[in-house]
């Protein structure tokens, strides 16, 4: 068997941990597969070493339908851990993790606002001009005021799902580098969409055979990436601001 070792050996405490956690969490979803743990410590996680092939349709539509699988395993509250995970949370590549809560919630709407926008815009607020800061604080209010909350259960997340965590294979598509935690699963399709992703209207198709989307998905795409690109802001800089701030005013304008 052979390996991969990916290193930081100034990680948070609890960083490889939490990856780890949410990798096996994910994966008793028996949904999409992914990345399979050898061991971990401090500083370091060991995982099997994938081969990369070159993405498919058939592959992507099948990826799309486990996807939904994994989702529709759930999570026990808004903003919950990994089951089992009682320690911190991360969001964002390796050499640089942001800090990310676990606090439960009751709706999707007050989590997004407390738990995720809220801290992001304290950490990118210097990079951003006065007039995004005030409409991304509007979002945050309708958020915490219900307005985009619907019926949909909490969702089983990867949490950081752009194609740069999405590993093609012979066999499958193979998710790596977890963000995970309960949260709404047209987040995790939205984060495909930020920076593209391989056939993705044949993930979408797969994901849809599985489990219909609500209707208005696609309109809701940007503000389900505000935090991302928040967090974008924060770790980059002002490069992000301007697609940031579009996201804002695009959420502002959803009924």
């Amino acid at each position: 068997m052979q390996t991969f070792t990916k290193r930081n050996l100034a990680a948070p405490p609890g960083f490889f941990a939490c990856e780890a956690a949410g990798l096996h969490w994910l994966s008793e979803a028996h949904g999409a597969p992914c990345a399979e743990v050898v061991a971990q410590d401090d500083t370091s996680l060991t995982l099997v070493r994938l081969e990369s092939a070159p993405p498919t349709e058939d592959a992507a539509r099948a990826f799309g339908k486990a996807l939904a699988t994994t989702h529709d395993a759930g999570a026990r509250a808004w903003g919950a851990a990994p089951d089992g995970w009682d320690g911190p949370g991360f969001f964002g590549p390796l050499q640089h993790p942001l800090p990310m809560t676990f606090r439960l919630h009751d709706s999707w709407g007050r989590f997004y606002a407390d738990e995720r926008l809220t801290p992001m815009l304290d950490l990118a607020r210097a990079a951003l001009r006065s007039e995004a800061i005030v409409d991304i604080e509007a979002v945050i209010a309708r958020c915490g005021a219900g307005d985009y909350d619907d019926d949909d259960d909490p969702a089983r997340l990867h949490g950081d799902l752009w194609n740069g965590n999405v590993i093609w294979t012979t066999k499958s598509a193979v998710l790596i580098d977890p963000a995970c935690y309960g949260g709404h699963r047209e987040t995790d399709l939205a984060m495909l969409h930020l920076f593209g992703c391989p056939h993705l209207d044949a993930v979408v198709d797969g994901y849809q055979r599985e489990h219909p989307l609500r209707a208005g998905w696609r309109e809701r795409i940007r503000m389900r990436q505000l935090y991302p690109l928040l967090a974008h802001v924060a770790m980059f800089g002002s490069g992000y601001a301007h697609q940031t701030h579009d996201a804002a005013r695009k959420a502002l304008v959803l009924s």
